[in-house]
């Protein structure tokens, strides 16, 4: 393929670089970027995003993620996907 030499240039990251080497589709099931999918927020899990934030917002001094991340019942949440959620919502 003599595109392949462009298509190098603007890799996006290593596992579609190794794609492109290999051959395409050689990647296998939760191999690559389909690994570092993050799980979508149920509406359950955003309304107890909402009513820990309304809870714990107005605690001075204290870190409001960090109250949100102790009490969340799903345990797999980073802050950095609560903060996003939240900015999002």
């Amino acid at each position: 393929n003599k595109k392949a030499f462009v298509e190098l240039l603007f890799w996006k990251s290593p596992a579609i670089v190794c794609e492109m080497t290999k051959g395409y589709s050689s990647l296998q099931e939760g191999e690559g970027t389909t690994r570092s999918r993050v799980p979508p927020w149920t509406p359950q899990e955003e309304q107890e995003l909402r009513e820990l934030y309304w809870k714990y917002k107005e605690v001075e001094g204290g870190d409001i993620i960090a109250a949100i991340l102790a009490h969340l019942p799903t345990p797999g949440r980073t802050r950095r996907q609560v903060v996003k959620q939240l900015l999002r919502m």
